[in-house]
């Protein structure tokens, strides 16, 4: 599907709205808002506007600082690169490609892919899966080129990278990044690896931006990773900062340190080093090795619930829990739903932690994997569970995958060591009948909040509704 003349001109109107937004966020982002308006015609993207309409006007605001802070502490060419590829081309005309396929397929299209360059990492971490897979396998340039433009053809401008160690791959992440300028890449990176070259290409390109690994504080991140991780990393977030380049945390929380990652405290130093945003992810026991130790408990994860919660009011960054956050996009996101996973054999897979699959990118088109019996199995029964705090086919619903794969014949894709699914399963259930007791109390309370928070709507409405039949009235008389 090339570029139409319609989304053409539309994307030349916004890049010069974005033009003018250089300065004064206070008063300018809302006029942005105003535009992506206009722009996105289906409203996809209403909710967002409204927070944001609300939260730019109070300068106090924890929203509103985190979006200063983009003027201030990010190069204006790299922050402009970032505002029209995510604006305009992942979330507007993406978003209206894709759900015309969508309409035209019945299955289901990504917004973001993952995908891993290589299988190979300088480290060696517990309880990754991908430290056993060895050095051996890697993505071609031109099969990622070919992953990407395929999936601009169907609205997907958003990349995210993994691995192994993605960096291992740097000069060909430059080239992807130079050859499709439209896009945003994203890496999930142990941050070892950026150097002041690298961070030069960076700036250069515009378009990359890296999520570092950590694991909590020094202890807590040299134990899992290896001695002198914690200092790597530090040094690359300041190398990161003083070159005004944007970057955020992967955090995974475990049994040994959520409650570390999950405080104020650590919050804060995040912040303090330069990070715009957190992406948190929960243990999950992945590998026919995998310890089931590391699993959270069900009380760690409502802990880390409260608290995302909590910073989300309160503190100038980004955060994302692709577990707890279901209730906010209806359940699970994998299986192309908004995301899939790419690994270095070219399987493609419905999600980075679940190693199953029934295609490869060297013998089905991407369109051709999203209409396969997996990835239709999963479109044809998320949401997994009516309690959208309980996602997960795997680890909240473990019987949810078993039933899958089985019904779609996919295989398992553990470069080491196949795993049988009832196996994998069977390490789950503990932890997913005591999160299911826990997440039941959360779920019914938010569910009364939203209503209690749609009643009060409907009744502000409703007075709005009088206040103006009274004042028309007042007019005419």
């Amino acid at each position: 599907m090339s570029t139409t003349m319609t989304e053409k001109l539309e994307t030349f109107g916004l890049k010069r709205v974005l033009s003018y937004l250089d300065s004064n966020p206070q008063e300018n982002v809302p006029k942005l808002i105003g535009w992506l308006r206009k722009f996105d015609r289906d409203n996809y993207f209403a909710n967002a506007y409204n927070m944001v309409d609300g939260f730019m006007k109070d300068p106090d605001n924890n929203w509103n600082r985190l979006i200063s802070s983009l003027y201030t502490d990010i190069d204006e060419g790299v922050r402009k690169k970032l505002f029209e590829n995510f604006l305009i081309n992942a979330c507007i005309l993406g978003s209206r490609r894709k759900n015309k396929v969508v309409e035209k397929y019945d299955c289901n299209i990504p917004w973001a892919i993952l995908f891993d360059p290589t299988s190979a990492c300088n480290l060696h971490c517990i309880g990754c899966w991908a430290a056993e897979y060895g050095h051996r396998l890697n993505l071609s340039f031109e099969q990622m080129d070919d992953i990407v433009q395929q999936g601009k053809e169907l609205g997907t401008f958003m990349y995210i990278l993994s691995g192994g160690e993605p960096m291992v791959r740097k000069d060909d992440i430059i080239r992807l990044c130079e050859k499709h300028n439209d896009c945003v890449f994203l890496a999930f990176t142990n941050g070892t690896l950026i150097d002041e070259k690298f961070a030069d290409d960076m700036l250069r390109v515009k378009n990359f931006v890296p999520a570092i690994s950590i694991e909590g504080y020094e202890e807590q991140t040299d134990s899992r990773r290896g001695k002198g991780t914690y200092q790597a990393v530090l040094r690359a977030m300041k190398l990161l900062r003083s070159k005004k380049l944007p970057f955020g945390a992967s955090l995974c929380y475990t049994s040994k340190n959520a409650e570390n990652i999950g405080s104020d405290e650590y919050f804060d130093f995040l912040i303090d080093q330069g990070c715009k945003f957190a992406w948190m992810f929960t243990y999950m026991p992945i590998g026919v090795d995998a310890v089931t130790d590391l699993i959270a408990t069900a009380d760690q994860r409502k802990f880390m619930y409260d608290q995302i919660r909590k910073f989300r009011g309160t503190k100038p960054i980004f955060t994302m829990d692709f577990w707890n956050d279901g209730e906010y996009v209806n359940g699970c996101i994998a299986g192309g739903r908004c995301y899939l996973h790419i690994n270095a054999n070219g399987d493609i897979e419905p999600c980075a932690f679940i190693h199953y699959a029934d295609s490869n990118i060297k013998d089905k088109t991407l369109l051709e994997a999203y209409r396969s019996p997996l990835f239709m199995q999963y479109r044809r029964n998320q949401p997994f569970n009516s309690n959208q705090l309980r996602p997960c086919p795997l680890l909240d619903n473990p019987g949810r995958l078993a039933q899958m794969v089985k019904k779609s014949g996919a295989k398992s894709t553990d470069l080491v060591h196949p795993e049988d699914v009832d196996s994998l399963t069977a390490k789950c259930v503990p932890a997913a009948k005591d999160w299911a007791k826990v997440s039941k109390e959360l779920w019914d309370h938010s569910a009364a909040k939203e209503r209690s928070a749609l009643k009060e709507k409907k009744e502000a409405e409703e007075k709005a509704r009088i206040r103006e039949k009274v004042e028309q009235k007042s007019k005419v008389s």
